[in-house]
């Protein structure tokens, strides 16, 4: 790892708020819930003056209700599937509190193994550890994301579907600078950034700081433009 967490969420606030300086959006910060990562965000966010909108990815959520379910039924049942169904239905609606409620409530009143009630007294946590991050009934309504998936997504096509070759060994220079060019191409933006870059390589290397006008120099047609015509026998 060469950042810090602090440094990745500060960067990554960055990066969105050059696409909202005013902080006229709103703004959707979708976790998995690690209370460390919450408090960084919050921190970050406070310090720049935005309000955000925090959500719990919903697959994450799903696979604590799964996990809760196989403890009263078992694993591919159709009972378990309803079980879970059943919950997470009430959890998208915006009743978190009723569905963790009837969680425990099932436990005490069947008893199931200790081994298998651990799975419900995590979810339970889980669930009333983070009310304020599962509000998918406002989410759902404005129309927001409740799942990172399609971020995910990306991450394996850039990220993955080129790093993790058969036999790749890599350096994190060279990984960083792979990874940076096939941004660039997947985004469409290759040819803009290449006439920025051969731009910036020709005032890097032929420009001197004592030129009047150095920008002109970068202007395929300067000795075009306001030039005296040739004329023949000159």
């Amino acid at each position: 790892m060469i950042r810090s967490p602090e440094q990745v969420v500060a960067d990554t606030f960055a990066q969105a708020e050059a696409h909202d300086p005013h902080h006229l959006r709103e703004w959707i910060v979708l976790v998995d819930g690690a209370r460390h990562q919450l408090d960084l965000i919050h921190t970050e966010a406070a310090h720049r003056g935005i309000r955000l909108n925090v959500l719990l990815d919903f697959v994450h959520v799903a696979e604590y209700c799964w996990t809760a379910a196989h403890a009263f039924d078992p694993p591919g049942s159709r009972e378990a599937e309803t079980w879970a169904a059943d919950k997470l239905t009430a959890i998208l609606a915006g009743h978190t509190e009723r569905a963790a409620t009837d969680v425990t409530a099932q436990a005490a009143a069947e008893q199931p193994p200790a081994a298998r009630r651990d799975a419900v007294t995590t979810c339970h946590r889980y669930l009333t550890g983070h009310l304020d991050e599962l509000h998918y009934d406002t989410a759902l309504k404005a129309g927001w994301p409740i799942a990172t998936g399609a971020v995910e997504g990306a991450c394996r096509h850039l990220i993955a579907d080129r790093l993790d070759t058969t036999g790749a060994r890599w350096g994190l220079d060279g990984a960083e600078a792979v990874l940076q060019l096939r941004a660039l191409i997947t985004n469409g933006d290759f040819e803009d950034y290449w006439v920025f870059h051969a731009a910036g390589e020709h005032q890097r290397l032929y420009l001197t700081p004592d030129q009047e006008n150095t920008t002109s120099l970068l202007d395929p047609d300067r000795h075009f433009r306001g030039s005296t015509p040739i004329r023949k026998g000159q």
